[in-house]
């Protein structure tokens, strides 16, 4: 079985989602930066943390396992759809309970309406019916692209409708809230089965069991991911926060989309060559030179040009976020080739290595990342992210070597 054809019709599909719905959320991010303040996205991204840390706190690998899954994923609908379920309603009521100390903690009170609405998104994707992974289980990349960007087009819609009229940060997280239901809606009219709400033990049991190490690996990436946003909210301020991660989004936009184009394709092209090292040895590597020969110019683009970059996108009142732009493209480069391989280990099934290494990652980041701040200011969280992402690179070389040279 040649997967040569079906990878390049994915790619080709996903390449295509990608570049129009990071197309439209540039579009979104220059509306909304010049209608709202720095300080208004840094509320905004207090939310968005908060969600994102929960979410990985209870992360159950869902989707992962029924991609992984050999026996008929129909069998684990119902299982998977009441996990889900009941995950979402306890992120919703630890934002919810918390969201007043986690105001107090940004030193920000506006932030707590913000939270109490955002508790609402968790809710709801509970409900998304996990019968969609199918498209991607089964290579059908062309009904992904469909399927993802109406619900991308709609939250882009309402977030600059909702942005102009009310000129508040909340009219993200009503976009975000009114795109979910949607995602909701349109999982059960063209994904079957229908899921029950039916707890069946041993499946429940064996769906949370195979997902423990994707639950690691997310709360180690959290981290990894964010642990920078945090310190940098906190220390510097939510206006700082703003300018970061605005221009963390800019800099990773055409790295990183490449890299995680590439990974939802292959991912489950690697599961189905696990069997056979030397395919899935030539598969990797191919995919691996690819994305060094795309994301390097991008990236050296990014570097090279970022006052330019912030003023096209963001316009003149983000000049700022220019040097912390130029450190990011480093890490978004290195980002991109050290997330190939997390795709290859998570198709092999080798969940704990991709925590082992996300750990290792997180610790660096986190003994490095106040000192670097204190020191260069908003810049120290960008040598931080460059530091501890290229320390996970050896870990990543020792981990494939051990694996193909294992007969």
């Amino acid at each position: 079985m040649g997967y040569f054809h079906t990878a390049l019709r994915g790619l080709s599909w996903m390449g295509l989602l990608r570049a129009f719905t990071r197309s439209l959320a540039l579009i979104k991010i220059a509306i909304l930066a010049r209608i709202l303040l720095p300080s208004q996205f840094g509320i905004y991204g207090i939310a968005t943390l908060v969600l994102g840390f929960l979410e990985m706190l209870t992360e159950t690998g869902i989707n992962i396992f029924l991609i992984q899954q050999v026996k008929k994923v129909d069998d684990y609908i119902n299982s998977a759809w009441v996990v889900s379920i009941i995950r979402g309603i306890l992120i919703g009521i630890l934002i919810f309970i918390f969201a007043p100390f986690i105001a107090i903690y940004f030193k920000n009170p506006n932030a707590t309406y913000i939270l109490y609405l955002v508790s609402i998104v968790p809710v709801i994707r509970g409900f998304i019916n996990p019968a969609c992974v199918k498209y991607q289980k089964n290579l059908e990349f062309n009904k992904l692209f469909r399927y993802d960007a109406v619900i991308f087009v709609v939250d882009v819609c309402f977030a600059i409708g909702l942005g102009i009229i009310t000129k508040s940060e909340n009219s993200l997280v009503y976009a975000m809230i009114i795109s979910t239901l949607l995602e909701v809606f349109l999982s059960f009219v063209y994904f079957a089965p229908k899921p029950k709400f039916i707890f069946e033990k041993e499946k429940t049991l064996e769906v949370i069991n195979r997902g423990k190490w994707i639950t690691g690996a997310g709360v180690f990436n959290y981290i990894f991911q964010n642990i920078d946003d945090i310190v940098v909210g906190r220390v510097l301020g939510i206006t700082s926060l703003g300018i970061y991660q605005q221009a963390y989004k800019i800099s990773t936009l055409p790295v990183s989309e490449v890299g995680e184009v590439f990974n939802k394709v292959t991912f489950p092209i690697y599961v189905n060559l696990k069997d056979d090292k030397k395919r899935l040895k030539n598969a990797f590597i191919k995919t691996l030179v690819i994305i060094i020969l795309i994301v390097v110019p991008f990236g050296f683009f990014v570097f090279k040009f970022p006052r330019e970059i912030i003023n096209f996108v963001l316009g003149s009142n983000w000049i700022p976020a220019a040097p912390i732009l130029q450190l990011l493209a480093i890490y978004g480069v290195v980002k991109a080739i050290s997330n190939s391989f997390f795709s290859l280990f998570l198709g092999i099934g080798k969940q704990e290595i991709v925590t082992y290494i996300t750990l290792a990652s997180s610790l660096c980041l986190v003994v490095i990342l106040y000192p670097l701040i204190k020191i260069f200011g908003i810049l120290g969280a960008g040598y931080a992210t460059i530091i501890a992402t290229i320390f996970s690179l050896p870990l990543l070389t020792y981990y494939y070597v051990k694996y193909f040279d294992t007969k």
